[in-house]
């Protein structure tokens, strides 16, 4: 899963039944993380993975890292949130740009008939 947050940017995967790695680019994406979250997880590094950082949690961890940012989801447009954090601002470009790529999906799927609201049928 990819989870863009006003913390941060992460990748989230699944290793093993009771094993989730929080994967980042940015390290200080990872310690606002464990700060906003009070975890002490060690921060992983390995130079030569995809996301070079990560932490390691089981499944009570994870679910309180989601709870988390769901609770800080305090904002209403996500891009004008990253423009306004110092700390995260240096991912707008990145965001607009998949922002662009899957509006242009959404426009190619529009144009392909499909059902709409108005042609469901009435309760």
């Amino acid at each position: 899963m990819w989870l863009a947050t006003q913390h941060g940017y992460y990748s989230i995967v699944k290793k093993a039944k009771d094993e989730y790695h929080i994967r980042a680019r940015v390290r200080k994406d990872l310690e606002n993380l464990a700060e906003i979250v009070a975890i002490t997880h060690q921060i992983h590094c390995w130079e030569s993975a995809d996301y070079r950082y990560r932490i390691i949690v089981e499944e009570v961890d994870f679910l309180r890292i989601m709870a988390q940012f769901a609770l800080a989801l305090d904002y209403p447009n996500f891009k004008s949130q990253i423009a306004r954090l110092p700390g995260q601002r240096d991912k707008l470009n990145a965001f607009h740009q998949v922002w662009e790529i899957m509006a242009g999906i959404q426009q190619e799927q529009s144009e392909s008939p499909h059902p709409t609201d108005e042609d469901a049928p009435k309760p």
